[in-house]
């Protein structure tokens, strides 16, 4: 299928490792200019100069997208240095976390990061006249997760499938789409699954176990699944979650 994303001009948020990264190498080898940022240097560094090699314009900057001034900054400066966006990809976590600086942490850069990101973004995807938003939520907002419980995680991340719900309706007559992708485990080298693989065997097992596919997403299955609905391709989509799990929530979508 022709994503029709050559050309294309995206910002992806938290991308110099893992999911945010394999989202940003997926649009570029469709031949979307990327605009990505991070906390680390480093890895913001290595991220670019892979990207770079798809021969489209990579654009690079290290933000705290919990700092809502520099994240709007961040968005303007990405508009220039593109000629515009076309894409947005809301992909910062504060993940888990207790007490009541996790809360805060969550909020931040879970929830008010994206409601920076919109407000700064709109009128260069309302330019654009075909501008798509995806924000990165979790199958933890959707049911409870055992062994973690009640945490920040979860509940802010569902407030972000809300307000993108929302906002997918808001911003449609506005020429907009805003849709999100909740992914369950994750497996990457030197994620979070990893650890759990080393230090928590026994939870990584049953959990192994509990997905009817039988086997943990990796990152290029989430940004599948985000390229398809940043693309053209899902032109009359909108206001939606699609879940990529491998089939590990138990619950029936109608």
């Amino acid at each position: 299928m022709d994503l029709g994303l050559v050309g294309k001009r995206a910002l992806v948020t938290g991308a110099s490792r893992g999911i945010g990264f394999a989202i940003a190498r997926r649009l570029a080898t469709e031949g979307a200019g990327v605009a990505i940022c991070a906390r680390g240097e480093e890895g913001l560094r290595a991220a670019s100069a892979e990207l770079s090699t798809e021969g489209v314009t990579v654009h690079a900057a290290v933000v705290d997208v919990a700092d809502g001034d520099a994240l709007r900054a961040f968005v303007t400066d990405a508009a220039d240095r593109l000629g515009g966006l076309d894409i947005v990809v809301h992909n910062t976590s504060a993940s888990v976390g207790r007490g009541l600086a996790s809360w805060r942490a969550s909020f931040d850069v879970d929830l008010m990061a994206l409601v920076h990101l919109v407000e700064g973004a709109a009128p260069h995807l309302e330019a654009s006249g075909a501008g798509s938003v995806v924000a990165i939520a979790t199958t933890n907002a959707l049911e409870t997760a055992p062994p973690a419980g009640a945490n920040s995680y979860g509940a802010l991340k569902a407030a972000v499938i809300q307000h993108a719900s929302a906002l997918g309706h808001t911003l449609a007559p506005r020429g907009i789409r805003v849709n999100t992708v909740s992914p369950g485990p994750v497996y990457f080298e030197g994620g979070a699954w990893d650890a759990i693989k080393t230090h928590m065997a026994s939870l990584y097992e049953s959990t192994l176990a509990a997905i009817p596919l039988g086997k943990l997403a990796g990152p290029d299955d989430v940004a599948n699944a985000v390229a398809f609905l940043a693309s053209p391709a899902a032109g009359q989509i909108t206001g939606v979650n699609l879940v990529v799990d491998g089939g590990f929530t138990k619950r029936v979508d109608y």
